[in-house]
C-alpha cells in the first residue's frame, strides 16, 4: 500500500489539522509516514501546502515528486489548481468549490474548474455548506477529510479515531461536529463517485 497526499489551502483553514488527523490514524494502522510542509508567509491567508506520504514500505522522501500524487486535496480550488502538476494520471483531485479570493489575479471560477474536471477523476461540491448543514462552517475541513477517505486506504473508523483523539480536549461537542462533517463529506463524495 502506497498512498501519496497533496494537502492544499489557505492558512486557517484547517489544513494541518487534516494531516495531524491523517499521520495519527496512519500510525495506529501500522503505516510508515512522512510529511512536509510548507507555510505561504506562516500566516492566515497564505498559501499552506503538505506533502503526506503513506507506506505499508519504508519512505525514503517526505517529498511528493511532480506527476506521482495520488490525491490532491484542496479546500480551495485555486490551490488544487496550483498543485494539479503534482497529480498522477491516476490521482484524484478533491477540493471545496468554494474560492477565497485573496488576490487581485485570481482567476475566473470556470478556468478553474474546467482545468481541474480535465483531469477526469474529481470529486467537487460546496463543503463550506455542507459543513454548515450538519455541523459548523469551522468544519468544512473535516467535509474535506471525509470526501477524501475513499481514495486513501487506511479504514474509516481509524480515521474517526484520530479525530476523537486529535479533538478530544476541546470537548465531546466539537468531537461530534467534527465527526458528523467528516461523514457528510464521506457520503457526498461517495455519491459523486458511483455516478
Amino acid at each position: 500500500m502506497k498512498t501519496d497526499i497533496i494537502l492544499a489551502g489557505v492558512g486557517g483553514q484547517g489544513i494541518l489539522s487534516i494531516a495531524t488527523i491523517l499521520g495519527a490514524a496512519a500510525l495506529s494502522d501500522n503505516l510508515y509516514l512522512k510529511q512536509a510542509e510548507v507555510h505561504g508567509m506562516s500566516q492566515r491567508g497564505g498559501d499552506v501546502m503538505s506533502c503526506l506520504r503513506l507506506s505499508s514500505s519504508p519512505i525514503a522522501s517526505d517529498l511528493i515528486p511532480q506527476g506521482k500524487a495520488d490525491l490532491v486535496v484542496s479546500l480551495e480550488p485555486m490551490e488544487a489548481l496550483r498543485y494539479i502538476q503534482w497529480l498522477s494520471p491516476q490521482g484524484w483531485i478533491v477540493t471545496n468549490t468554494v474560492p477565497m479570493v485573496n488576490i487581485t489575479s485570481y482567476p475566473p471560477m470556470e478556468d478553474i474548474t474546467g482545468a481541474l474536471d480535465a483531469t477526469g477523476r474529481v470529486v467537487s461540491f460546496d463543503m463550506d455548506e455542507v459543513a454548515k448543514e450538519v455541523a459548523s462552517a469551522r468544519a468544512s475541513n473535516m467535509v474535506l477529510l471525509g470526501a477524501a477517505a475513499p481514495m486513501i486506504d487506511i479504514p474509516v473508523d481509524k480515521i474517526e479515531n484520530a479525530i476523537r483523539e486529535v479533538f478530544g480536549a476541546k470537548g465531546e461537542r466539537i468531537v461530534e461536529n467534527n465527526l458528523m462533517a467528516f461523514r457528510a463529506g464521506l457520503e457526498k463524495a461517495k455519491a459523486i463517485i458511483n455516478r
